[in-house]
């Protein structure tokens, strides 16, 4: 089964395979931790403030967590966020694309979300993508990355 195919819920609940959200449009996948925690805050705020630029290329962002549609909601309404929001409760989507793994803290190792992003292709394919993104400053570097993929004679 592909990536694509895996049912995740958006911040109204409505449930659909991630085809249906990324469907011909050139789509910023970003993976983080959990909703109104200080990394996870900056970077929905970071690509908020930058939607309009994203938009203009044909852009559109979805970030992407194990929190419920009702925290996304709530996150989003709270921060004034024009990101859509996925949930991905199991976890599946994650796990599928590299987003899940081990993580060390304190010198324990566990199970846990790797902050990380995805830039899909109208056609659903990863286009760029990049593990272990640091928060602050990453919606900056995305929008580069996006410039170079769409208009690769900039």
């Amino acid at each position: 089964m592909s990536y694509l195919d895996i049912k995740v819920r958006d911040e109204e609940g409505k449930e659909a395979p991630l085809r249906e959200f990324v469907k011909g449009k050139w789509t910023v996948l970003y993976f983080y931790p959990k909703d109104n925690t200080p990394g996870c805050t900056t970077e929905a705020k970071e690509f908020t403030e930058l939607i309009e630029e994203f938009e203009r290329l044909g852009v559109q962002v979805i970030g992407v967590s194990r929190d419920s549609p009702e925290s996304h909601r709530k996150f989003k309404e709270k921060h004034g966020l024009k990101v859509k929001l996925l949930s991905d409760p199991s976890g599946e989507l994650h796990k599928a694309l590299g987003a899940w793994g081990k993580k060390k803290l304190y010198g324990k190792e566990y199970e846990g979300v790797i902050r990380s992003t995805f830039i899909l292709s109208p056609e659903g394919e990863i286009a760029w993508k990049k593990i272990k993104v640091r928060a602050k400053g990453h919606a900056k570097e995305v929008l580069e990355e996006i410039k170079k993929l769409i208009s690769p004679e900039n």
